[in-house]
C-alpha cells in the first residue's frame, strides 16, 4: 500500500486555516494526510480584536466545526520547535511534547505584538495582536471611570481602528493617539481630510511626529520630553515575527521571516512553504508584501496550489499578489476605504462614511467566509498524487508509536 504524503499546517490563523483547507479540497484524501496544529481550539478573527476589546461579543468560531468533514485532522498544541533537516516538528499539548515528521511543511505560525524594546511597554502596555490581549484590554477598559485617560501607541491601522473603537464606545474617557509620523500621511487627501474628521467628532486628541520612547504605569514619553497621562496604553506600533523560524535552519530575514519564491516555497529547503506575516515574498513593484490578511489570503491559495499542483504534476499556477484598497473601520458608524495601486500606494479615489463602514463589515465577514470556504465557492477535484516524493529521514519513534 502506498504510504500517505504528510502534510503539515503550522497556525490555523486566516493564512493557515485556508492553506489546509484548500489542499484538502485539491488533492485526494486517499494520497495524503493533512495534519493542522494550533495551539487554540477557536478560530480568530484577528481584524476585530478592537471590537473584542471594547466589550463586544464575537460570534465563536470552533476550528472543529470548521474543518468538521474536510480530511483536515486537527491538533491542539504549541509549537516549539521546527527541524527543516530532518522534516519534524515538535509540539505541546494535552498528551506532553510529540514530534511529528512531515513530507511537506507550510509554515503559518504568523506574528504577536512588537514592543520595539522600548523600556516598559512590555510591562505597562496593552497590545491587541492576539485574543488574549484583546480579553485583557477589555477588562482593564471596563474598570476605568469617567475621565481617565487611554493613549494609543501607533498611527497605522491597528492604531486608527483601536482608537477610534475605544473613543466611540467609552465616550466618556479621554483618548490620544500617538503617530510617529502624520495622521494618517500615507493616505490619499480625501482620505486623511475624513480621518481628521471622524478624530475630532470623537473627541480624539492627535500626537503627531512623536516618537515615544518610554511607558510607564501612569504615562508615555516621547523624544521631544512630553509626558502623555496614560492610565491604560495600548501599543500598536507593528507586528514581530513568530521566534520558531528563526532558530531553524531556514533562510530567514533579519526580522525572522522565512524567504520564499513565487511559489510561497523556501529558498533554502524546498520542502517548506511559509505564508502570511511569517513570509518574505515580493509583490508588484519589487516590493515585499505587507503583513496583512490582505496578503495572507492570497499567499495561501499560492501555496496550496504550488504544492498540489506538484505533486500531481500539473502546471503551477499563480494567485492574485497583488492589493486593491485598504480597509479601516472607524468605530461602527464610520469607516475609511482607500483605493490603492497593485503595489499599495495610495490613489485619490476613497470611499468614507457609513457606506465604507459597512464595506470593511463585509470584507471581515468575507475573510471568514473565504477561510470556510478555501476555494471561494468554485468546484474542485481532488486529485491523485502522481509525483515521487523524496526519501523521508527515519521517522521519530514517539511518532511511530502514535500512528
Amino acid at each position: 500500500m502506498q504510504t500517505q504524503h504528510r502534510i503539515i499546517v503550522l497556525g490555523a490563523g486566516y493564512s493557515g486555516a485556508i492553506a489546509a483547507g484548500r489542499l484538502a479540497k485539491r488533492l485526494h484524501r486517499d494520497d495524503v494526510r493533512i495534519t493542522l496544529v494550533n495551539a487554540e481550539p477557536d478560530f480568530v478573527e484577528r481584524v476585530r480584536n478592537h471590537q473584542l476589546a471594547t466589550g463586544q461579543r464575537l460570534k465563536p468560531r470552533p476550528l472543529s466545526g470548521m474543518f468538521a468533514g474536510t480530511g483536515v485532522e486537527l491538533k491542539l498544541a504549541r509549537v516549539t520547535e521546527v527541524d527543516a533537516d530532518r522534516r519534524t516538528v515538535t509540539v505541546t499539548g494535552a498528551q506532553g511534547d510529540e514530534e511529528l515528521a512531515y513530507d511537506t511543511l507550510v509554515y503559518a505560525l504568523g506574528s504577536g505584538w512588537n514592543d520595539h524594546g522600548v523600556p516598559g511597554t512590555a510591562e505597562h502596555a496593552h497590545e491587541i495582536a492576539s485574543r488574549a490581549g484583546a480579553l485583557r484590554l477589555r477588562d482593564r477598559l471596563a474598570e476605568l471611570d469617567a475621565g481617565r485617560p487611554v493613549v494609543v501607541v501607533g498611527g497605522g491601522l491597528t492604531g486608527l481602528e483601536a482608537a477610534t473603537e475605544i473613543a466611540e464606545s467609552r465616550p466618556d474617557l479621554d483618548v490620544s493617539l500617538v503617530a510617529r509620523d502624520g495622521l494618517g500621511d500615507w493616505l490619499s487627501s480625501k482620505g486623511r481630510a475624513h480621518l481628521r474628521k471622524v478624530f475630532g467628532g470623537l473627541g480624539i486628541t492627535v500626537h503627531e511626529h512623536a516618537a515615544v520612547t518610554a511607558v510607564e504605569a501612569d504615562r508615555v514619553t516621547t523624544a521631544d520630553g512630553r509626558a502623555i497621562p496614560a492610565a491604560v496604553t495600548v501599543w500598536t506600533t507593528g507586528f514581530a515575527v513568530h521566534p520558531i523560524a528563526r532558530a531553524t535552519t531556514l533562510e530567514v530575514t533579519d526580522r525572522g521571516q522565512i524567504v520564499v519564491d513565487e511559489t510561497m516555497r523556501s529558498v533554502s529547503h524546498p520542502e517548506v512553504y511559509a505564508v502570511g506575516d511569517a513570509a518574505f515574498a515580493m509583490g508588484p513593484g519589487d516590493k515585499p508584501l505587507r503583513m496583512s490578511c490582505a496578503s495572507g489570503g492570497p499567499m495561501a491559495w499560492q501555496a496550496a496550489d504550488s504544492i498540489a499542483a506538484r505533486l500531481t504534476g500539473r502546471k503551477l499556477p499563480k494567485a492574485p499578489l497583488r492589493y486593491f484598497n485598504q480597509c479601516i473601520s472607524l468605530g461602527r458608524k464610520e469607516g475609511l476605504i482607500q483605493y490603492v495601486t497593485a503595489d499599495d500606494r495610495a490613489v485619490s479615489a476613497a470611499l468614507t462614511g457609513r457606506l465604507a463602514a459597512l464595506y470593511k463589515e463585509l470584507v471581515c465577514k468575507g475573510a471568514v467566509w473565504g477561510v470556510a470556504n478555501p476555494t471561494l465557492g468554485a468546484p474542485a477535484r481532488a486529485r491523485r498524487i502522481t509525483h515521487t516524493p523524496t526519501p523521508r529521514p527515519a521517522s521519530p519513534a514517539t511518532t511511530e508509536a502514535a500512528a
